[in-house]
C-alpha cells in the first residue's frame, strides 16, 4: 500500500506540473505582431499641401489599422491625375512585417497610379496591409474630391 501511494503522489506532481507548463504557455505571448500597434504616429488626414496655379495636390489619407498595424498612405495629384501615393505608416515592427511590406507597398502604389482610383487588387500574401492602404488611399482620394480625368 505503501508503494501505492507513492506512486500516486509522483503522478500527481507530474501531471500537476505538466498542467501548469500547459497553462504558462498557452499565456505567454508569441508573437506581438497581431496587435495593431496604437503607439506608431500618423500625419494627420487632409490637405497637405495645394499649389493652386499648378493644380498640385497633396492629401493624407486617414490612419487604417489593420491586424499587423496601421497603414496610412499620401496622395500626389497634378490635375486631374494621380500621380503618386506613398505610404506613410505601414506594418514594420518585425522582419516578416518588413519583409511584406517591401515587396507589397511598390506594387500597391503602381496599382493605384495605374487605376487612378482606389479600386486596386489585394497583393498575395499582404491581404491585411493591402486593405488597410486601399481603405486609406480612398479616404485621400476622396477628401481631395479627386475624380479620375476621362
Amino acid at each position: 500500500m505503501n508503494r501505492h501511494s507513492e506512486r500516486l503522489r509522483r503522478n500527481l506532481v507530474a501531471g500537476g506540473s505538466t498542467g501548469v507548463l500547459l497553462v504558462l504557455l498557452f499565456l505567454f505571448p508569441t508573437s506581438r505582431n497581431h496587435v495593431a500597434s496604437t503607439s506608431v504616429p500618423t500625419a494627420t488626414p487632409g490637405v497637405v499641401s495645394t499649389s493652386p496655379g499648378s493644380g498640385d495636390l497633396t492629401v493624407n489619407g486617414t490612419s487604417e489599422g489593420t491586424r499587423y498595424g496601421p497603414v496610412q498612405v499620401r496622395v500626389a495629384i497634378r490635375g486631374h491625375r494621380l500621380v503618386g501615393v506613398t505610404a506613410l505608416v505601414y506594418p514594420s515592427s518585425g522582419g516578416r512585417d518588413r519583409e511584406i511590406s517591401s515587396f507589397a507597398l511598390p506594387q500597391l502604389e503602381q496599382e493605384a497610379i495605374a487605376a487612378q482610383s482606389g479600386r486596386i487588387d489585394t497583393v498575395s500574401g499582404a491581404t491585411f496591409t493591402s486593405d488597410g492602404y486601399r481603405r486609406s488611399l480612398q479616404s485621400a482620394l476622396d477628401a481631395a474630391h479627386f475624380r479620375a480625368a476621362g
